[in-house]
């Protein structure tokens, strides 16, 4: 095996509420090839770990590696954590998981550096290391998923904070009233989220269907199936609710990328999940808002784009986070 593959050898590990995945790469150039991945199920701590090491170990014996290979291991996790101290700290999707010193653990195993961030920031460093946002030094990174999580790199770094709460865009509140996220009524969560569109699809077409109206993504007045994705496809298909509730969306998005537009005055934002799937809905009303509300010569510098690592995001996000060290 040639030198140049040999010890440069990446490993990721995601670590999510449910499920968990290893994932081997290697350096390609300005670019992360993504060699070869396991997953298993999410458990208690110590079966988790367990796996995690023993995943570890079959990853690199399928490959032909050795452990000491290894040139570096990146964790993702969901917060809170001490990226600084390496320890996971008690994250609501991970009941058990307090105060783990997953880094130290990882590193005493297999004798290499290792390093854990949230999930946002590990996203963030994959979108600007190998992503839509490569070759600028200040990005935002947005989620905009199930939630709405940030990462932020400024002056060329990633930008944790204090106490790694950077970043948490998703608790700014917008509105007083409106859909509840994070804790939050009226939250930048709660307007651009997946849940937040649902709470919003729900509320209009209770109000269409109390005024004895019929709701076609609601069939038979059932409001426990609604889901952001049904809500975009009915408003592919022409449904004027449908359209309402994305457009609700879209204004508040671009409202809040307009506080963060003048506060970090980034060259990009780059979004995921919901917003990449859904530009074309999206981009013309968030676009009015910026031009409106934004500081003209902070505007002028940012491009909002959508996220091009995709479905692959998670697996390059622990790789980045191993690639940084």
């Amino acid at each position: 095996m040639p030198e140049s593959i040999k010890y440069s050898t990446l490993v990721g590990v995601d670590i999510g509420g449910t499920k968990c995945a290893v994932t081997l790469g290697k350096p390609a150039g300005d670019d992360l090839e993504i060699k070869d991945k396991i997953s298993f199920p999410t458990t208690d701590v110590e079966d988790t770990i367990r796996n995690i090491k023993s995943s570890i170990r079959s990853i690199l014996k399928r490959n032909n590696l050795e452990e000491s290979d290894i040139a570096a291991i990146g964790i993702s996790c969901g917060g809170p954590l001490d990226s600084k101290t390496g320890v996971i700290m008690s994250p609501p999707n991970l009941p058990g998981w307090d105060n783990i010193p997953i880094v130290e653990i990882l590193s005493e195993e297999f004798h290499t550096k290792a390093a854990v961030h949230n999930d946002a920031n590990a996203c963030a460093l994959a979108e600007w290391k190998f992503g839509a946002g490569k070759g600028t030094r200040n990005m935002v990174f947005m989620t905009f998923g199930t939630g709405l999580g940030a990462g932020l790199i400024i002056d060329g770094k990633l930008y944790a904070g204090t106490n790694d709460n950077a970043g948490e865009l998703g608790h700014i509140r917008l509105e007083n009233f409106g859909p509840v996220g994070y804790g939050k009524a009226g939250s930048f969560e709660g307007f651009c989220s997946g849940s937040g569109i649902e709470q919003l699809a729900r509320d209009l077409a209770k109000e269409e269907l109390q005024m004895g109206r019929e709701v076609t993504w609601c069939p038979g007045g059932d409001l426990s199936g609604i889901t952001a994705k049904k809500v975009a496809e009915a408003l592919r298909g022409g449904d004027p609710l449908a359209k309402k509730v994305y457009e609700i969306s879209a204004c508040h998005l671009g409202t809040g990328l307009s506080v963060v537009i003048d506060i970090l005055n980034p060259e990009m934002i780059v979004i995921g999940s919901i917003y990449a799937r859904n530009e074309d809905i999206f981009k013309p009303l968030m676009e009015k808002v910026i031009e409106k509300e934004a500081l003209p010569l902070s505007r002028a510098v940012c491009e909002v784009v959508p996220a091009a690592l995709g479905e692959s995001i998670g697996d390059y996000a622990a790789l980045s986070i191993a690639a940084s060290l």
